[in-house]
């Protein structure tokens, strides 16, 4: 797999949810923090995004995106609401799924709403890196992939279609990663775009998520980036923040936590999937850096 595929596999747990939210008139909807990410897709008319803790709010319209990576909080409301009206928004609780008329004059509004559900306890740093609010605006040419999934998502609303109960968490699965790929394509600033667009880092990191529990050493991992040790430590540190043997423990810790929590395959192969020589070795690296056993972390997960 890839760094931006195993960056999301490994957070991501169960599958998202969402919500089609219809609204017209004068209205306010709240939003509150969330242990995932939230993301709302505006179908048609206009609106405004308000990040709690006195964030810049962001003008929302037909076709644009918008993901929080980190669950905050934050009110959705028509573009004309006052400030004393956003502080009595109403939960998102008591709207989601229904046609809410409010008080006023104003043009209706239709959003998919949904959330994705994250386990914070294996976050990789290309995900932590993400800014609280990403917004991806629709202007015609940008990014074709994102713009079908969200043209394919408004189709699948608009009954219920034969197969729908799959192809909707499918797609949703696949606005994420094209949500993340926009943010990549357009960031001004941040260490994982510019990660990988480092051919060495690439090649090093490529390789150490094809085959984790392969016996990597400097010098092997530097041989398939084509390039010193040195410099290949100089890179690698430099950009992703840590040598490539720390990346590579903290990775096949991070591996071994996914498949506790979402297997049952004994400690015995969880090891050996992850580059451990035993259960012994596996237990005393995890629980060093997760604070509990392996067995305790997953039963903590059930």
């Amino acid at each position: 797999m890839d760094v931006v595929s195993d960056a999301i596999s490994a957070v991501r747990v169960g599958e998202p949810s969402s919500n089609r939210l219809r609204v017209s008139g004068t209205w306010c909807v709240r939003l509150s923090p969330y242990e995932g990410a939230g993301f709302h897709v505006v179908l048609s008319g206009a609106c405004r995004l308000l990040p709690d803790g006195g964030g810049e709010p962001v003008s929302l319209g037909p076709g644009d995106v918008v993901l929080l990576p980190h669950g905050a909080g934050h009110v959705l409301a028509d573009r004309a609401a006052t400030e004393a009206q956003v502080r009595r928004a109403v939960p998102f609780e008591e709207v989601r799924d229904t046609d809410v008329p409010r008080s006023g004059p104003g043009p209706a509004v239709e959003l998919l709403c949904g959330k994705y559900r994250l386990d914070r306890s294996r976050t990789h740093p290309l995900m932590a890196e993400l800014p609280q609010v990403v917004h991806l605006p629709h202007r015609v040419g940008d990014h074709p992939e994102l713009r079908t999934a969200v043209d394919l998502l408004a189709r699948e609303l608009d009954g219920r279609r034969p197969g729908g109960c799959l192809a909707l968490p499918n797609l949703l699965d696949l606005l994420l990663i094209y949500m993340i790929r926009a943010w990549m394509a357009r960031a001004e600033a941040g260490a994982w775009p510019a990660v990988l667009n480092d051919p060495v880092a690439t090649a090093a990191l490529r390789a150490l998520h094809s085959d984790p529990a392969a016996p990597w050493t400097n010098e092997l991992l530097a041989a398939r980036a084509g390039v010193s040790r040195a410099t290949l430590s100089r890179r690698f540190t430099s950009l992703v923040g840590r040598p490539p043997m720390a990346y590579l423990t903290w990775w096949r810790l991070t591996l071994a936590a996914t498949r506790l929590r979402e297997t049952d395959a004994p400690l015995t192969t969880v090891a050996r999937e992850t580059g451990y020589g035993s259960p012994y070795a596996l237990s005393h690296a995890f629980s060093r850096a997760y604070g509990v056993t392996p067995g305790r972390y997953r039963d903590l997960g059930r």
